[in-house]
């Protein structure tokens, strides 16, 4: 008899996805699969473990969960509206700026080589609305003067949002081996620039009632193997715009955060840079440090690094949709977790005891070898010692 209550519970979740889908509201993915596998699963458990009405109620109730999450949300028009998109030279910010312009955006996207790839990539494929900035976070100067052009370009439109895109990481080390200038670098340009920036835009913000978004890292929120300074502004970042969340609230300014996974942007597709910076790294420390730790290790940090590199995707469009969700839909996500394997990681660093989530961190991007003052002696170095 528990067939048909069963049987009307999944006829009702079969007929809102199809409802769904015939107003494009929902699209055929894995995480629909996925999720209808799973709701599968607690259909299964229900009839073993409930009685029929309150089981058919769950599988119900959860299914009409699970089809409104899955749902793409009401957007807001795109005519008009301005956005102003850093770091557009490769990478999440020039995919961004190519997609935005192709939906009908106006879009300032700043650069740090005009005549480079990316700029030149950016004029061939984007139309007239498109307009390229020179800009280096690290020079106030050029912040001041993309302020100027932006407040020019957008007197009569307004400032609809900002893409706080552009980034940098300097080195993968430890920390005791990273030069504290790698530090104030990463600071510089991740958080103290798009701070500057934020500011210097939120009076065209406040006015249209925009969005701000920026670009984080899970480096932020865990202690990824050897990318602190990275990590720890990336940190700072999302703290800051948690922040600004906050504060702009009664102004109607929404703010998120984006935290991709490992995906292939340009500093992942250039092994010799890696290799340079090693090779600098090495130059640079004291030989009392290098001693201690010895070359070897440094090299088999930098190779578990390229491994980690070999696994980066190549497809950017999760990162790129976060970003365009986080500026149209009426209520977006305080985070976006674009990638895969973000959600097993998050759940395995907020649940599972530190010895855990230390070695699942080490597996998954860097396994560090013993540095060399820990080893112990050869067994011909103790021969001669006792000899």
């Amino acid at each position: 008899m528990e067939r048909w209550p069963y049987g009307c519970a999944w006829l009702l979740v079969a007929g809102r996805a199809l409802l769904q889908m015939l107003r494009s509201d929902l699209r055929l993915s894995r995480a629909l699969l996925g999720s209808l596998a799973l709701l599968a699963l607690l259909d299964w458990l229900c009839r073993r473990l409930l009685p029929t009405l309150p089981g058919v109620a769950v599988v119900a109730g959860v299914g009409w969960l699970v089809l409104s999450r899955l749902a793409r949300r009401p957007r807001l028009p795109v005519a008009g509206k301005v956005v102003f998109i850093t770091g557009c030279d490769s990478g999440f910010g020039k995919e961004t700026a190519k997609r935005l312009d192709a939906m009908g955006f106006t879009v300032l996207a700043t650069v740090l080589e005009p005549e480079g790839r990316g700029a030149q990539e950016l004029r061939a494929s984007c139309s007239s609305r498109l307009t390229l900035l020179q800009m280096d976070l690290t020079k106030p100067g050029d912040i001041t003067r993309a302020l100027e052009l932006a407040k020019a370009q957008t007197a009569r439109s307004g400032l609809w949002g900002l893409v706080n895109n552009a980034g940098r990481n300097d080195i993968v080390a430890d920390v005791e081996l990273s030069p504290v200038a790698t530090f104030r670098s990463c600071m510089e340009i991740n958080f103290f620039g798009a701070l500057e920036l934020t500011k210097g835009l939120l009076p065209l913000l406040r006015r249209s009632r925009g969005r701000i978004v920026t670009v984080g890292s899970p480096a932020g929120d865990m202690p990824y193997p050897c990318l602190a300074a990275y990590g720890a502004s990336k940190a700072a970042v999302a703290l800051l715009m948690d922040t600004f969340r906050s504060e702009l609230l009664p102004w109607g300014v929404k703010v998120s955060v984006i935290q991709p996974g490992c995906f292939k942007t340009a500093p992942m597709e250039d092994p010799g840079l890696w290799e340079q910076r090693k090779r600098l790294l090495v130059a640079s420390l004291p030989g009392e440090l290098l001693q201690a730790y010895g070359e070897d290790y440094i090299e088999h940090t930098h190779g578990q690094f390229l491994r980690s590199m070999r696994l980066a995707v190549p497809d950017l469009s999760p990162v790129v949709e976060a970003i365009t969700d986080a500026l149209l839909a009426a209520r977006p996500h305080r985070r976006y977790y674009p990638g895969r394997g973000l959600a097993l990681m998050y759940f395995i660093h907020y649940y599972l005891p530190e010895g855990l989530r230390r070695r699942f961190l080490q597996e998954f991007f860097i396994s560090h070898s013993l540095p060399r003052a820990l080893r112990p002696p050869a067994p011909n170095q103790t021969q001669t010692t006792s000899q």
